[in-house]
């Protein structure tokens, strides 16, 4: 269930709806996950890490760009709980129509 790739070399992002992250595999390690929550109609973004090891190389804006887009493509409204989803939506407002901001 690959949501996003990038060239063969590249980090690939996939959505794990058993855990409910999404993973970015650098090879075949899981260099970060965005975790997340399903309710009808929305996704609630819960959390976002990247492994220490893979830091400083951009992962966490990969994986929150495929992450959204895959939201967005599957008609979910998003709610960002977590810090990092919300910086990155605030650093790109063309998610905002999609984007229901938690109180």
């Amino acid at each position: 269930m690959s949501t996003s790739s990038t060239p063969e070399d590249g980090p690939q992002v996939v959505r794990n709806d058993e855990r409910h992250e999404y993973e970015i595999l650098v090879g075949e390690r899981v260099a970060g996950i965005a975790g997340y929550r399903e309710e009808p109609g929305r996704i609630l973004f819960t959390h976002t890490e990247i492994d220490p090891d893979f830091g400083g190389q951009g992962l966490g804006s990969v994986l929150a760009a495929a992450a959204l887009d895959d939201a967005v493509e599957r008609g979910l409204t998003i709610v960002p709980y977590c810090p990092f989803i919300q910086a990155y939506l605030r650093k790109h407002p063309d998610f905002s129509g999609e984007v229901s901001w938690p109180e």
